[in-house]
């Protein structure tokens, strides 16, 4: 088992800055990924960014390429989101995400974080 806790949520204006942290623990050998994913009000949950568990390399959706970074620190098992130019559409619950397989999409993922709140205001 993997235990995944994200925190770093919170009220942000528009234009700032946010960053988010997940710590995993437990079994983490033999994770591929790790993965951000937000779900909005009344929306459907939706890929935002992916590390490799080495931290070589990193994917992001179109919607936060270029304001959005996430990195990981491998010697404190943290991955972290860096989330700049905030817009009121990135407001969600994030979530933490980890995967052994080499998928990118919601029903590939193995183990998930509680999730943290993101209101961005205009």
């Amino acid at each position: 088992q993997v235990q995944l806790e994200e925190s770093g949520g919170g009220l942000v204006q528009a234009g700032g800055s946010l960053r988010l942290s997940c710590a995993a623990s437990g079994r983490t050998f033999g994770t591929y990924f790790m993965a951000w994913f937000r779900q909005a009000p009344a929306k459907e949950r939706e890929f935002v960014a992916a590390v490799t568990w080495s931290g070589a390399n990193t994917f992001y959706a179109d919607p936060v390429k270029g304001r959005f970074t996430i990195s990981k620190e491998n010697a404190k098992n943290t991955m972290y989101l860096q989330m700049n130019s905030v817009k009121p559409a990135d407001t969600a619950v994030y979530y933490c995400a980890a995967t052994a397989k080499n998928k990118l999409t919601i029903d590939g993922m193995d183990y998930w974080g509680k999730g943290t709140l993101v209101t961005v205001s205009s």
